[in-house]
């Protein structure tokens, strides 16, 4: 598969129409053949199409219910019976509990959680096995991707339901965030009322800009400082910047999560706390630094504070389809208050801004591997899945490796200058 022209046929309909306005359409085996493509489609055309599919009261309305699926080929292949006494009663009922009309998904996955992984974890303390503690395991790690872009959703827009349902809405991450790696509300603090403050600057306690994200050492230390320091650092920058509120707070549900932790590890049952708490809480302090190094990987050293130069755009399926559209990461920087469903329509109505800002597109690779592949030094692979825009496109392929490379480099730390 050569990962500059392979159209993943697992793409969601949105990333199929966001494709077809930046490369050519692909040949009967899903590779690109500029030979016999057919023509990009206007973006007014895409654009419209992709409004209308987030459109309730349109025909071409498409609500995303499962991951897995899109609706409409839901609609093609399951049985007539099961749509019209299953797909579509739930659908409809969904629908009045979900706060938007496209998120059905949100409820699906509730639904999940509170049938599988609740009751597994409740029944580990009261009997605990071995094969059953591995197990339940394996099911969080399956499941801590989709619902952390869910809880990222959920904090975003203060919530993912329908107004009357705001208790259970409320309190759902009470349960869920522990049990799926999160310690209560510190995601919110973090990300909401720090990240998305300093955006990757220098202030920023999660940012790229002072390490070599091409070095295995730079993202050893990377990592091991949110895992061992984020419980002190996070309250310690709001008390700094005088938000006294938000420092108590942060170390409350912080470090009151580690007394919960604690108490149910040494007093009620060890080995279900094992599985049930710390092993996924440890897989995801890792599995978001990962995720955020390949995020912000890529820094123009021109314009480091630009929401363009700092932050990348994905087409692929893990994370668009599976995590709620995250490979949208300019878009979102842009918007953060903007809805998932609608960064494929801004990304496109906003295209040619993308392309003067030297903004960076890939596709066929999602942030865990561009971190891989970073830390493997591997640009050719990064610059072959590079969707080239604006000056990029009449780049050789090595000068786009070596456009990356120049990206990776870390900035003088703004402390080292005061100490000269």
């Amino acid at each position: 598969m050569d990962p500059a022209t392979y159209v993943d046929p697992e793409l969601t309909i949105a990333d199929h129409l966001v494709l077809d306005t930046l490369v050519d359409k692909p040949g009967s085996n899903g590779e690109t053949k500029s030979s016999s493509s057919q023509p990009k489609p206007s973006d007014e055309d895409v654009i419209q199409k992709l409004q209308d599919m987030n459109d309730a009261s349109h025909p071409d309305f498409d609500p995303t219910i499962f991951q897995f699926w899109d609706t409409p080929v839901l609609r093609a292949k399951l049985p007539a019976a099961l749509q019209r006494y299953v797909l579509q009663p739930y659908q409809k009922w969904a629908q009045r509990v979900v706060r938007v009309p496209t998120d059905v998904v949100m409820l699906t996955h509730l639904l999940l959680y509170f049938t599988t992984i609740v009751p597994s974890g409740i029944f580990l303390y009261y009997r605990f096995s071995w094969v059953h503690g591995i197990l339940h395991w394996v099911m969080q790690l399956w499941y801590c991707g989709a619902f952390t872009l869910m809880k990222h959703q959920h904090i975003h827009m203060n919530g993912v339901l329908a107004p009357q349902y705001w208790i259970f809405d409320t309190l759902f991450p009470y349960v869920l965030d522990p049990m799926l790696g999160h310690t209560w509300n510190s995601y919110y603090y973090h990300h909401i009322k720090h990240h998305h403050v300093e955006g990757n600057g220098e202030e920023d306690l999660s940012t790229t800009m002072f390490y070599d994200r091409d070095s295995g050492f730079d993202f050893a230390c990377y990592v091991g400082r949110f895992i061992f320091f984020i419980w002190m650092e996070l309250p310690l920058y709001f008390w700094r910047k005088g938000q006294v509120k938000y420092a108590c707070r942060a170390a409350f549900w912080e470090l009151g999560n580690y007394a919960a932790i604690y108490l149910l590890y040494n007093y009620v049952n060890a080995r279900a706390t094992l599985f049930v708490l710390i092993l996924p809480l440890t897989v995801m302090r890792c599995g978001l630094m990962v995720g955020n190094w390949g995020q912000h990987a890529f820094v123009d050293p021109i314009d480091p504070d630009s929401d363009y130069r700092s932050s990348i755009t994905l087409i692929d399926v893990p994370s668009n389809r599976y995590s709620f559209n995250d490979g949208y990461h300019t878009s979102h920087h842009l918007n953060p208050r903007r809805h998932w469903r609608d960064h494929p329509v801004a990304f496109v109505k906003g295209k040619d801004r993308y392309a003067e800002e030297r903004a960076l597109i890939f596709r066929n690779i999602d942030y865990i591997f561009i971190t891989v592949y970073l830390l493997r030094k591997d640009y050719n692979h990064l610059a072959k899945c590079l969707i080239p825009i604006g000056d990029q496109v009449n780049m050789t392929l090595e000068q786009r490796a070596e456009m990356l490379r120049s990206r990776t480099r870390r900035f003088p730390h703004p402390n080292a200058k005061k100490h000269r």
